[in-house]
């Protein structure tokens, strides 16, 4: 592959990690919500669980969506150092594969938190 078209591939998969997290923003959202209005308070056993688990599988989905990704531009900074007269902006993303893996494990350790504290905030 060409430079060019390995730079498109790259912003393509910095894309995909931002829009894999939009689902369960607004997941989130509607769940922080319901529980500042004290909502879950009233809600039955089955309401509850229902919240925790659609807020467990979307999360659960977009980590394995955004952590596949992330395993992508793992191979493709391996194809970027293999470049010849990289340009700049080639050898500064050639150079974050550290950053790539840190993402990785903030993806999944943060996860698990905002789960926890979802569930915290479901049960009470």
């Amino acid at each position: 592959m060409q430079e060019a078209q390995l730079l498109e591939l790259w912003n393509t998969k910095r894309t995909q990690v931002i829009n894999a997290q939009k689902g369960p923003n607004f997941m989130l959202i509607g769940i922080f919500v319901l529980a500042a209005f004290g909502k879950f308070d009233s809600a039955n056993d089955a309401t509850k669980y229902l919240a925790i688990g659609v807020a467990a599988t979307t999360g659960i989905l977009a980590i394995i969506s955004q952590y596949a990704t992330i395993r992508e531009a793992e191979a493709l900074i391996v194809d970027l150092n293999r470049i010849e007269k990289p340009s700049e902006l080639t050898k500064k993303i050639a150079a974050s594969r550290h950053l790539l893996s840190l993402s990785a494990i903030a993806i999944v350790g943060l996860g698990l938190a905002v789960f926890s504290l979802v569930t915290w905030a479901v049960l009470g």
